[in-house]
């Protein structure tokens, strides 16, 4: 059960919308599987892709901008990649979505696509995303297949660990590996630093959105780190965000970021509190506005590493 909120005329807690461009534009046969990738939920996709963008960038030679071909490639490969986490996670989470108000319309529970098609669906995605990878240097496809046991294992984590946001973050800051490696063809200490800050900012934007579904997840067994905290979400919140910002800083500071770069985590330590001090937990609908600003932190800290590179 992850991604989005919006409302649907026989239920208003349903994260389909209604009317959307899916509706307005896409032929009838489609948009189940539109749908099914999220395609009109971005927001995960920008989530996934800025640690690779991020990488790209932070890895660049000095006075240089980032290599276009990557960003498309890892652009592309983000939409692929996300839409078949969400396909795989829609399958083996079917029976619990059925039980969820705000997921109970989704298109497998639905009824709209099959389980068969679902990973029918779900194969040609791998497929796209295997070109991408495949066109990429060797280091880096060796890191892409390992990001696959990730992938495998992060739906099952809501039935064994209150953390599973900590899964996510791992499978979803991969790209700043992959990103670095891409690059380079190695691994250094910046790429592994960007890593873990990332995965410390998931589990900000991934706990507030996990408000959403908490009465529902205690419900029917579904743990998350907002049941493991509670009363007590807000000074995690903090906590992981001020790990988050150390980390950044060190991986800027590893890989000789200039000023526009500490600029920007400035400005990003800001949009960190402003999410930790004004998010409601107990209104998903402004959960779920804190969660999708984050892309806002996400174009704030590329804009900084760009020019931070060209000016170091």
């Amino acid at each position: 059960m992850h991604e989005g909120f919006g409302t649907d005329p026989l239920n208003d807690a349903a994260d389909i919308r209604p009317g959307d461009w899916i509706d307005r534009f896409a032929p009838e046969p489609t948009r189940p599987y539109l749908r099914l990738a999220r395609l009109d939920r971005p927001i995960g996709t920008w989530l996934l892709l800025f640690p690779g963008w991020w990488a790209i960038a932070l890895a660049a030679p000095p006075g240089s901008w980032p290599d276009w071909r990557l960003l498309v490639l890892f652009g592309i490969g983000a939409v692929v990649m996300r839409g078949a986490g969400c396909t795989f996670n829609d399958i083996v989470d079917r029976d619990f979505d059925a039980r969820v108000a705000r997921t109970a319309t989704r298109p497998i529970p639905s009824g709209a696509v099959t389980v068969l098609r679902a990973a029918a669906f779900l194969g040609l995605q791998l497929a796209i995303g295997l070109a991408v990878l495949l066109s990429l240097n060797g280091f880096a496809i060796g890191l892409g297949v390992a990001s696959l046991a990730l992938i495998a294992i992060y739906p099952f984590m809501k039935r064994i660990t209150y953390w599973p946001q900590a899964f996510l973050g791992l499978t979803f800051n991969w790209g700043a590996l992959m990103g670095w490696a891409a690059v380079t063809g190695r691994l250094d200490p910046p790429a592994l630093a960007l890593y873990a800050a990332g995965i410390a900012w998931t589990m900000v934007y991934d706990t507030i959105y996990a408000h959403q579904d908490k009465e529902d997840d205690a419900l029917i067994g579904v743990k998350s780190t907002a049941l493991r905290f509670g009363a007590q979400t807000r000074p995690w919140l903090f906590g992981f965000a001020g790990v988050a910002l150390l980390l950044f800083g060190a991986s800027l500071h590893l890989a000789g970021i200039g000023w526009p770069g500490w600029i920007a985590l400035a400005l990003v330590a800001a949009h960190l509190a402003w999410q930790g001090l004004q998010v409601k937990l107990d209104d998903p609908h402004d959960c779920l506005t804190k969660f999708r600003a984050n892309r806002w932190l996400g174009w704030i800290l590329l804009t900084g590493i760009v020019l931070g590179r060209l000016n170091g």
